[in-house]
């Protein structure tokens, strides 16, 4: 089979080249012979092409079809309505963001993205229902792709109504931010205007694009959305295309591989200040092998009341957010380090190896193992 994938790599954006990494994983699975193209439907008039997986614009769709070429799409924003497609989860995104930051004890959310945008809008929609079905809702901040953009038309504006919006937050606050590169803007503007990230502002971004996510302080915690996932399941259903010739207009989507915590949300809030020292403790004690009462006896206060309270804010029991901030730690540890998972057991109090891969199993759903090939992925990438 002779493929070709035309997937505007000269963006130089990773989720455009984990997309392509996923597809040529497949494609040496199933000794597909490939290449690149330009994302030109003149070029479709030239080439010969058993199915093509791309970013879907009209004229090129109707070049394809006038050629009977089996194509699937990547591009959630295309204009073409009836096309096989393969997208990432936007909606399970914007869940993961909420979980997590309700997780870090905000009761006080924003949320900021792009007008026009498909994944934006099912971002939002997992965002706010998340924090809906908890009894929150969120300040929303939208606007065009256009001023951070080509001529950036309107920047100056932008930035002047960012701040505004900002300034009208009530810290603690958590933000969710659908680019990488926004949360940096926003990180920018909080400097200026002497607002500290976590404590006042707690950020989480969506991509997780390794170098603006990295540096500089404070690193950003973001979603990985999955988008070599998103590339092996588009070629897998070119190649169901191409084998049966037929094809579905309902698109697929692939689940996010979750959130990488950094430390632009490494900080805990909370209104009322017990559960707010507690949640202070775990964090700084999810190394140990603390219990319940340990976190009782280090605030100082009934064992019954606390419980009680730390339920109502923050939707847990004290067991419960030990045992996710240890896999969190186990997740940080994994990005940032190469140890061993004996050594990540003993680092993170597990009674051994097997007593971590058990737990991790059961938070995850999937293995550490796992856990820690993808993130080997994005490093390279």
């Amino acid at each position: 089979m002779k493929v070709a994938f035309a997937l505007e790599m000269e963006w130089g954006l990773k989720h455009h080249s984990e997309i392509y990494a996923g597809c040529q994983r497949f494609a040496n699975e199933a000794n597909w012979e490939t290449s690149i193209i330009p994302n030109s439907p003149k070029v479709l008039e030239t080439g010969s092409y058993d199915g093509i997986i791309a970013r879907v614009g009209t004229s090129f769709n109707k070049m394809a079809e006038h050629k009977k070429i089996p194509l699937v799409n990547v591009w959630q924003n295309s204009p073409v309505k009836k096309v096989t497609s393969v997208f990432s989860n936007s909606y399970e995104a914007g869940t993961i963001a909420a979980e997590h930051l309700l997780g870090r004890g905000l009761r006080r959310f924003g949320f900021l993205g792009f007008n026009r945008d498909k994944a934006d809008f099912q971002q939002l929609d997992g965002y706010t229902e998340t924090l809906k079905s908890t009894g929150y809702q969120s300040s929303i901040f939208k606007f065009n792709r256009s001023v951070i953009e080509g001529n950036a038309e309107g920047w100056e504006q932008f930035i002047l109504q960012l701040r505004k919006w900002i300034k009208g937050l009530q810290p603690p606050v958590g933000i969710h931010a659908t680019s990488d590169t926004t949360c940096r803007y926003l990180i920018e503007i909080c400097k200026s205007l002497e607002l500290k990230i976590p404590h006042d502002l707690a950020i989480v971004g969506s991509g997780n694009e390794p170098l603006i996510c990295s540096s500089p302080y404070p690193s950003l915690t973001s979603i990985d959305k999955n988008f070599e996932e998103v590339g092996y399941q588009a070629a897998k259903l070119l190649d169901e295309m191409m084998k049966s010739g037929k094809s579905s207009k309902e698109a697929k989507y692939c689940q996010p591989q979750g959130i990488v915590p950094r430390q632009s949300t490494d900080s805990y809030a909370s209104d009322h200040p017990k559960v707010a020292l507690a949640l202070r403790y775990i964090a700084e004690s999810a190394n140990h092998r603390i219990k319940v009462n340990d976190v009782v006896n280090a605030v100082a206060t009934n064992r019954r009341t606390l419980e009680r309270n730390f339920r109502k804010f923050t939707g847990r029991t004290i067991s419960q957010e030990i045992s996710r901030m240890r896999i969190e730690r186990a997740k940080r540890l994994m990005l940032e380090s190469d140890l061993s998972f004996k050594e990540l057991s003993a680092e993170l109090g597990y009674r051994n190896s097997d007593h971590f891969y058990k737990s991790f199993l059961r938070a995850e759903g999937r293995p550490p193992s796992s856990f820690r090939k993808a993130r080997i992925k994005t490093k390279r990438v």
